[in-house]
């Protein structure tokens, strides 16, 4: 089994994903395998990508899902809304999905708490993706390993690139601006201050996982017969918080 090391930097690079501007227009997920499968501009590198059944690693998926207000706050068409919901790996603090490789292919780095996988020396078990509570990690049977999320180390230190771009690929190509990169370990950093300003939440905090990324969840929206806030209606209910508790029942099953 693998460890997790307890000597850190106290950076902790991730995502803050704000589920209220997310369109669900999957160009996240399109430019994350572009950039980690293919390279820039490449085609995508699945298996049979333009036929009937084309099959695929995509390190970052985008969900959706329709939520409509409970009775007393009106229950037709005009009140529902579709929210999507984009899911990758989360670079947890306490990973399980490292402590459980047998080989230490697995690992979470010191410096920026990436969380890793040694291709060399992943021997395709599948361990990893057992343990992990957020289907994170998908196996691929080219390479017979374990693939995920990698916050595009290459990119966000690469000193070729202009520090503008240094931004995971997901990041820079969001039309809406929903996904945001930057240190959570840094309490006075742009993304630590977003979440304290809009209340970004863990998923499934309840497993102690610790995870690093952050969601922001979507904000009320004003009726259309009245400018008052659902929120403020009888009867009126948190759409983030039951938001989140769908996800979390999702992600245990």
């Amino acid at each position: 089994m693998t460890t997790v090391s307890r000597t850190t930097t106290g950076r902790k690079l991730g995502l803050v994903i704000d589920l209220d501007t997310c369109v669900g227009c999957h160009a996240c997920a399109v430019a994350c395998k572009e950039w980690n499968d293919g390279g820039h501009m490449a085609p995508l590198t699945d298996e049979d990508p333009y036929g009937k059944e084309p099959f695929g690693v995509w390190f970052n998926r985008v969900h959706a899902f329709e939520t409509r207000p409970k009775s007393g706050c009106g229950a037709g068409p005009a009140t529902t809304r579709t929210v999507h919901f984009p899911r990758s790996c989360l670079h947890c603090e306490q990973p399980d999905c490292v402590t459980v490789c047998p080989t230490g292919a697995s690992y979470k780095r010191a410096q920026d708490g990436i969380v890793l996988i040694d291709e060399d020396k992943c021997i395709g078990c599948k361990l990893c993706s057992w343990a992990c509570p957020y289907g994170a990690r998908e196996y691929d049977s080219h390479s017979g390993t374990m693939k995920k999320c990698t916050l595009c180390v290459d990119r966000i230190y690469n000193t070729n690139l202009p520090p503008a771009e240094r931004q995971p690929a997901c990041v820079m190509v969001c039309p809406t601006s929903a996904r945001h990169f930057g240190d959570l370990g840094d309490a006075d950093s742009d993304v630590s201050r977003l979440v304290a300003d809009r209340g970004g939440v863990d998923l499934l905090p309840d497993l102690g996982y610790r995870p690093v990324n952050k969601y922001l969840p979507p904000r009320e929206r004003r009726a259309a017969a009245d400018t008052a806030p659902l929120d403020d209606a009888p009867g009126g209910a948190d759409i983030g918080q039951r938001l989140l508790g769908w996800v979390d029942r999702l992600l245990s099953r």
